[in-house]
C-alpha cells in the first residue's frame, strides 16, 4: 500500500467527520448518517482495488 493511499483515506475520514458533526449539530441526523455511509463506501472501494491487486501479485508470485 502506498503512502498516498493512506493520506487519501485519512483525508476522506477527516472530511466525513467534520461534515458529520456539522450535520448533527444542525439537526440533520439522517443526512449525517448518509454522509458517513458514503465515505465508508468510497474508502472500501479504494481498499478493494488494492486487495485485488495484492491477490493478483500473490497468484503471480506462486504461479497459480
Amino acid at each position: 500500500m502506498e503512502v498516498d493511499m493512506i493520506f487519501k483515506i485519512a483525508a476522506i475520514g477527516i472530511i466525513v467527520a467534520v461534515l458529520n458533526q456539522l450535520l448533527i449539530r444542525s439537526g440533520r441526523e439522517e443526512q449525517a448518517m448518509m454522509t458517513t455511509l458514503a465515505g465508508l463506501i468510497v474508502v472500501l472501494s479504494m481498499i478493494i482495488t488494492q486487495i485485488s491487486s495484492l491477490f493478483d501479485n500473490i497468484k503471480n508470485l506462486f504461479s497459480l
